[in-house]
């Protein structure tokens, strides 16, 4: 894979760009450079570590965002097996900004639900820059409605940057959309695990992120606003954009701080899209960890544990 690089690696892809000049040369010239390949890629290795051992909450930003960085599509395509998405709210049309359908996690059935962004200009278009409509988030509580008749776990994976603004999203009850399905997963009669892929924007993330466990990849975000809508309303200017994103602490070490997740999935080292398959791997790992000890629980005490979570998010750091 040709690799994008963000501003703050770009020490590292100067150094790709010499171990791939140099193989390259070897292979020209019958030149054995294999030594100082060997010793420019153990460099680049320990540059890597040292570079992602100390990011800034908006360098973990840009990261949430890298435009290669695995969608929901590829996570259920490489973690799941005998996939049939389901269209449709029953109610105005089909909003593919959201992915549900049905699928089996090692044999165990379940449904599935996750925000698309897109990849091509058209995807991303079609996509809607995976900012959903009223539409998708029905389509998703008729989908996890499903899911409890037929007693099947459910699996989200939450990466967008919010809820769709439009006034069109707005005219078919947006706000009520969102609200009904927070009201409707605090009581749903099944397992729920939420996963964080990439951005967790807002109202848009919570639609369908309440669960039983929640998940953030390494270099996630969670937040209530993005860094530059902070900014614009606290500064009125985006110059303050890494300040906001600092203060925001959204990033997947704040959020476990403050008790808001379950478990931090650690990434491949610089990140998801570094090595996709060891990432698809070690998330099946943590979510049938996490299956399975949910699904060991008697159904009374498990609604009964997510109450008490939701209940006790924020008790803490208020009362101090």
């Amino acid at each position: 894979m040709d690799l994008k690089f963000l501003e703050f690696e770009h020490p590292i892809a100067e150094l790709d760009a010499k171990i791939v000049e140099l193989r390259h040369v070897s292979n020209d010239t019958n030149i054995n450079l294999g030594e100082e390949i060997e010793r420019l890629k153990k460099k680049r290795d320990q540059l890597v570590k040292s570079i992602f051992s100390n990011l800034s909450s908006w360098q973990v930003v840009q990261l949430a965002r890298h435009p290669q960085r695995p969608h929901a599509t590829d996570y259920i395509n490489h973690i799941f097996t005998n996939f049939d998405e389901l269209h449709g709210d029953r109610m105005f049309a089909d909003d593919t900004a959201i992915i549900t359908g049905l699928a089996r996690l090692n044999d165990i059935p379940v449904a599935v639900i996750g925000q698309e962004k897109g990849r091509s200009t058209h995807e991303k278009v079609k996509c809607n820059f995976g900012l959903p409509r009223p539409e998708g988030y029905r389509k998703a509580l008729r989908v996890m409605k499903l899911a409890e008749r037929f007693h099947l776990p459910i699996i989200t994976f939450i990466d967008t940057p919010g809820a769709y603004p439009g006034i069109d999203a707005e005219q078919r009850g947006q706000s009520e959309a969102i609200a009904r399905n927070l009201f409707v997963m605090s009581t749903l009669e099944t397992p729920i695990i939420c996963v964080v892929t990439g951005e967790g924007g807002s109202g848009g993330a919570l639609a369908i992120g309440i669960g039983d466990r929640v998940l953030m990849l390494q270099y996630s975000i969670y937040s209530v606003i993005t860094p530059e809508g902070c900014a614009s309303i606290l500064w009125r200017s985006a110059e303050h954009v890494e300040e906001a994103a600092e203060r925001l602490k959204l990033t997947a070490a704040d959020a476990r701080k403050f008790d808001l997740i379950d478990e931090v999935v650690t990434e491949p080292t610089g990140a998801a899209h570094r090595d996709a398959d060891a990432m698809y791997i070690k998330l099946r790992e943590h979510l049938l960890q996490n299956l399975k000890q949910l699904q060991a629980q008697p159904l009374e005490q498990l609604l009964q544990a997510r109450y008490q979570r939701l209940m006790h998010h924020g008790i803490q750091y208020g009362e101090k």
